[in-house]
């Protein structure tokens, strides 16, 4: 049995869920999440606790069972917490700059970037260097932040580029200088 997916996921009070069929609906605090799952993997949730158990132990059925658990898990913590990521951007010149909703980039093209975050993600900026991408859905929120790196990836020469809060990134020597 899945390590993960047999062990139960606490509800903290004030957050409903609602299950119709295969689809399950999360609600709380910070806002709704809903999420279709397999009809080959039961949800059940009572006292406060929700469980995952598979119907079968082939191979599909194994794959899915913390899968879902951990998908669950996640869309608990999001209604509840939140989840945030964090960029920094390094390089002479590099900055971003809120305007309205939308954040604009400069990261030494001959344009500056703008980026509109998805329905559900909101982007501060906490200073010209630093971006907080923050929302309920934890696969939304990552997925804008690889947006938002890819514009500009660190380069493993001077390091410059937009990289995560604690990335490290491997440097390179350069060319030898001739003596």
């Amino acid at each position: 049995m899945s390590r993960v997916g047999k062990s139960p996921i606490d509800v903290p009070s004030g957050v409903e869920i609602k299950r119709e069929g295969n689809k399950v609906t999360i609600k709380g605090p910070k806002g709704e999440l809903s999420r279709e799952f397999s009809p080959r993997i039961d949800i059940d949730v009572a006292d406060g606790k929700i469980l995952v158990k598979r119907r079968s132990d082939a191979r599909d059925d194994r794959s899915m069972h913390g899968l879902v658990r951990s998908l669950l898990a996640n869309m608990v913590k999001g209604v509840t917490d939140g989840f945030e990521k964090t960029l920094e951007i390094q390089g002479v010149g590099y900055k971003a700059l809120k305007k309205g909703n939308n954040v604009e980039l400069a990261l030494g093209f001959s344009h500056l970037v703008l980026v509109e975050p998805e329905p559900g993600v909101e982007i501060d900026v906490i200073n010209p260097t630093r971006l907080v991408v923050k929302g309920i859905d934890k696969e939304r929120v990552g997925l804008m932040a690889a947006h938002i790196r890819a514009y500009r990836e660190p380069e493993p020469y001077k390091g410059k580029g937009i990289r995560y809060e604690g990335e490290y990134v491997r440097r390179k020597a350069g060319k030898a200088a001739k003596a």
